[in-house]
């Protein structure tokens, strides 16, 4: 209709901001209702904003840190120290490449042992420094692979369960993208844990769910809503704090809103956190914990 009008001069500037008002109703109420997995299908976007993106649109000095001491430098888990609005914070994250060969070197975002010992060694000199700790979880799971399990990936996920628990800095954990099994958990203890409108956070992916339960993928819608895996779900639930939003049409349609709003979530959720002495902070943090889940007997 614009080049219409552009083409023959004909005035139809209120049918177009007619169809224009239609067409964003119509938009918001698609969003509004997503099923389970078509939510999970969205925090997948290939053009979605991962943690570095986050990272480097926050911060107006980052500096990343790297290794474990131990083995090497996981290129699927990446941290240092951020600058946000004149605080500076221990950033933590899991990083995913855009093309073949990116996702190849951050290993699909799938940490191994030594990502998970990097972040823990990060997480204490935030609190060896008193900086707050924020992380970013975005993981299909942690590493599978025979030399993750030789190299301790089950012990190195529960270690950082058990000191996360302890560390005396406010930690923030926020959920952009997909938040699966201990590969999440590994760095998703926190004082509050905030999701993105369209990510996910569940014990395991709705296509392994359906794989276990039915022996075949085509039942992963039916696996996704039964896991209950939507960040509307999980605050029903109260497994979380609170819903970040994300502009129309999901994070990757506008990087500077998304990238706003979270900052926003960190800078609100730290002014909150900062104030609650150290002592209280910790057994805050023990308690939500423990408070979850339902024990039948």
């Amino acid at each position: 209709m614009k080049k219409l009008a552009k083409d023959s001069d004909v005035n139809v500037e209120e049918a177009v901001k007619s169809l224009e008002t239609k067409i964003h109703k119509l938009k918001k109420d698609t969003f509004k209702n997503l099923t389970a997995w078509q939510r999970v299908q969205l925090s997948r976007h290939p053009e979605r904003p991962y943690t570095l993106d986050y990272i480097y649109g926050m911060t107006t000095d980052f500096i990343e840190l790297h290794g474990d001491r131990g083995v090497r430098d996981d290129k699927a888990m990446v941290g240092g120290l951020g600058v946000i609005n004149g605080k500076t914070y221990m950033l933590i994250g899991q990083q995913k490449g855009r093309n073949t060969k990116q996702r190849q070197f951050r290993n699909f975002g799938m940490a191994n042992p030594e990502g998970y010992r990097k972040a823990l060694r990060l997480m204490r000199i935030a609190e060896k420094f008193n900086v707050p700790i924020v992380t970013f979880i975005d993981t299909p799971g942690a590493f599978p692979g025979l030399e993750a399990e030789e190299r301790g990936q089950g012990e190195a996920i529960a270690r950082n369960l058990l000191e996360m628990f302890k560390i005396k800095v406010p930690i923030m954990n926020i959920i952009i993208g997909e938040g699966a099994s201990g590969g999440a958990l590994g760095i998703g203890i926190g004082d509050k844990v905030l999701m993105l409108e369209n990510a996910w956070y569940s014990v395991i992916s709705p296509e392994n769910c359906s794989t276990i339960l039915w022996r075949s993928w085509d039942f992963k819608e039916q696996a996704a809503e039964s896991l209950k895996l939507t960040a509307i779900d999980m605050l029903e639930n109260k497994l979380i704090d609170g819903i970040i939003k994300e502009p129309l049409g999901g994070a990757h349609i506008d990087l500077k809103a998304s990238i706003a709003y979270v900052k926003k979530a960190i800078l609100d959720g730290n002014k909150e956190l900062s104030v609650i002495p150290t002592p209280e902070l910790i057994n805050q943090r023990m308690d939500k914990f423990t408070a979850m889940g339902v024990i039948a007997e």
